[in-house]
């Protein structure tokens, strides 16, 4: 990104152009002493420190029996046209006796590309960005990680007119990381990556909202376990991040999904609290279960997932007992008759309730559907009877017309 950048922006980048350049006058800086470094696809030149002007030099390539083509030496100093990553190496100069006058380890690559960056909030209180290079420069690399406040408040504004200002501490331990501490949650920041080697530098400015980059990170102590006398039930539990800090005003909801083991597809559920009750897990299968979590209000993203926990449900007792007592007469010799007597492990009457209350809600809907059909139709039937009393009204008048004509005719007769 080399685009105009206001204000401060402006400074911090000013300030990274010039580390860098001190970088570039003090080389030995960036490694041993000795070493020089040059861009790829550029003309370098090696000087020859320690000979004397218009003496003959010579340049030799160590473990090399001759120069890189193309090489020439010009008032002692050695140039390498258009060098290549092969041209890299260790390269002394010597006097017409052979003599050693300097030495220098040639170390080329490229210019540093715009890093690409992400930043995340795994709580409210900090946040945390990491940077890889967009370009391999085969060189050594450090970044310089600044970060400053966008919205300020009167008072900050007072203070500073520029804006509050500070590093992003990077870690050791996590190398291509760094973290602002005592952040806040409904403030924006810009984040200024500058990637710097010897041969020049290269930065990255990424706006941040707390509420956009939230993340927690995934809940811990994950358990399951399944529910005595309930086949079809896992009971599971579990705690908030340990890096969530547990304050009133900023909750965490929760995702759970699970499947049985032997099946690729997961059901989902959300909650509010810290356990849930699965209610149509498979009796007698191993399942597996993990949860997420996000900000309660719903800013920025689910966490990963936690790491998987598994338990198996316990088996339907009535299933137990039928499938112990056809194995028992299957190994039997003479085949008994299966004893009538009530079986003694309790029953799971929430189970039987289900099915009775879905045979009932069966009836009631076969109910409904046929007396539908019936009032259709004897609403066709009572339609085609009017339809045929109506076709028949017009020819009984016409029969009576034509009877009443008749009369006068036979009386006159008479």
């Amino acid at each position: 990104m080399r685009s105009p950048i206001p204000g401060l922006g402006r400074v911090m980048v000013f300030l990274a152009a010039a580390l860098a350049s001190a970088s570039l006058a003090v080389p030995e800086g960036w490694g041993e002493e000795g070493v020089q470094y040059g861009q790829v696809g550029t003309d370098v030149t090696l000087s020859c420190t320690g000979a004397h002007a218009g003496s003959p030099v010579q340049w030799r390539r160590a473990g090399a029996a001759a120069l890189p083509e193309g090489s020439a030496i010009q008032q002692g100093a050695l140039v390498l046209p258009r060098a290549s990553l092969a041209t890299a190496g260790t390269y002394s100069c010597h006097d017409e006796n052979s003599g050693l006058l300097h030495a220098v380890s040639l170390r080329l690559g490229y210019l540093p590309g715009v890093p690409f960056v992400s930043c995340r909030a795994s709580d409210y209180e900090n946040f945390s960005c990491s940077w890889t290079s967009s370009v391999e420069t085969f060189l050594p690399t450090r970044y310089i990680t600044t970060y400053r406040k966008k919205s300020l408040t009167g008072e900050e504004k007072r203070r500073n007119k520029n804006g509050h200002v500070g590093p992003c501490l990077q870690d050791l331990s996590r190398p291509g990381t760094c973290t602002v501490h005592g952040s806040e949650f409904w403030s924006s920041y810009r984040l200024n990556i500058t990637e710097v080697n010897p041969l020049g530098s290269s930065f990255r400015l990424l706006d941040v909202t707390m509420q956009a980059i939230i993340k927690p990170d995934p809940p811990e102590g994950l358990v399951v376990e399944p529910i005595p006398l309930a086949p079809r039930r896992l009971h599971v539990s579990w705690k908030y991040p340990s890096s969530w800090p547990k304050e009133p005003h900023f909750q965490l909801r929760f995702r759970l999904q699970y499947r049985p083991i032997i099946h690729r597809s997961w059901s989902v559920v959300e909650t509010v609290n810290l356990s849930e009750v699965i209610t149509d897990a498979f009796a007698g299968l191993e399942h597996v279960v993990q949860v997420g979590a996000k900000d309660f209000l719903d800013a920025g993203n689910w966490s990963e997932w936690s790491a998987e926990a598994r338990a198996t449900p316990v088996r339907d007792p009535a299933t137990m007992a039928s499938e112990e007592t056809t194995t028992n007469a299957s190994l039997e010799s003479l085949a008994e008759e299966p004893s009538q007597a009530p079986n003694p492990e309790p029953i799971n009457r929430s189970d039987t309730l289900e099915k009775m209350a879905i045979l009932v809600s069966l009836g009631i809907f076969a109910f409904f559907i046929l007396a539908a059909v019936l009032v259709v139709t004897i609403l066709i039937w009572l339609r085609v009877r009017k339809h045929s009393k109506d076709e028949t009204k017009p020819h009984n008048f016409l029969v009576a017309a034509t009877h009443l004509k008749a009369l006068p005719s036979e009386s006159g007769c008479g």
